[in-house]
């Protein structure tokens, strides 16, 4: 019985953790921790743990120029890019409306594989990214959506890691990934994303040395790094027990989550242009999902 609910189980333990992220995030940069700092030590420490899940697996990481090269390329488009533009936008854009930019991914990514020819037009998608594309719209424009109208370049911000996310989809998409395994190309990317952060944290003069004993900047840290190998993992596991489809639906689940840890912890709340922006990112994003039908083919 408890097999069955299982991928249900894993849907909201994922949206709720991927969820919470956008606040804890907040919560470490208001504490004093730099945004570059933070991605990188994030990296250090999703490394560590993936690392030790794999070597205890017993299947060694696979360190071939080819696999190098997914690693470094993967690495920076999904974690490198998008961390360094996330955690700079965070301390100036509320929580909720962080997540609100995540649920483009998939809208992006639809939409990259239309310019690239991957995929053939189908109107309810396009009408999908129409919906994204006036999503955004509904935050910047309106006087009232954001707190101030200094948000709007960091909004866009946060944007471009959306795409970054979606050209990383696009990647995993039409390489052949070398028989790595989804954990260790996870392990992989973060590992590479740490080397690729590490000069630049130096050069900007923005990294951090833990304190101890720890305090909220370091468990900020420990707490990303902890969600996002959590989350991942589960992520694997509802693939392979519920199917890609299934396990694509947990972006309403990060959404909703990402609004309700905002709300609860830093007492958020939002205009209305923002909630209607939010029921039509939604709708965007169920839109541009695949139906069962396409999926099977």
């Amino acid at each position: 019985m408890l097999a069955r609910f299982l991928p249900w189980i894993f849907m909201l333990c994922m949206g709720m953790l991927w969820g919470v992220s956008f606040s804890v995030a907040k919560i470490a940069i208001n504490a004093g921790g730099t945004p570059m700092g933070i991605a990188f030590w994030q990296a250090i420490v999703a490394s560590v743990l993936l690392l030790t899940f794999t070597l205890a697996r017993r299947r060694p990481m696979s360190l071939g120029t080819a696999q190098l090269r997914i690693y470094f390329i993967v690495g920076s488009l999904g974690i490198a890019i998008p961390g360094a533009c996330f955690y700079l936008a965070a301390p100036h854009l509320p929580a909720g409306i962080l997540a609100i930019t995540v649920t483009l991914v998939p809208i992006l990514t639809y939409c990259l594989a239309l310019i690239l020819k991957l995929e053939k037009i189908a109107w309810r998608r396009v009408t999908g990214i129409l919906f994204g594309a006036g999503a955004i719209l509904l935050l910047v424009a309106p006087e009232s959506s954001l707190p101030s109208r200094s948000a709007v370049p960091w909004l866009l911000l946060a944007c471009v890691s959306s795409l970054s996310l979606a050209f990383q989809n696009i990647l995993l998409a039409r390489w052949k990934m070398l028989g790595l395994g989804p954990i260790r190309i996870a392990c992989g990317m973060n590992i590479a994303a740490a080397v690729m952060l590490l000069p630049v944290t130096l050069a900007n003069d923005t990294l951090f040395l833990p304190e101890f004993p720890f305090g909220v900047i370091e468990w900020g840290v420990v707490g990303l790094a902890l969600i996002a190998t959590i989350a991942y993992t589960m992520f694997v596991m509802t693939v392979d027990r519920a199917g890609p489809l299934f396990a694509s639906q947990v972006g309403y689940v990060v959404t909703l989550a990402g609004v309700f840890w905002g709300m609860v912890l830093f007492g958020e709340s939002h205009s209305a242009w923002v909630w209607v922006s939010m029921a039509t990112m939604l709708v965007g994003l169920a839109l541009v999902s695949p139906r069962e039908t396409s999926a099977a083919t």
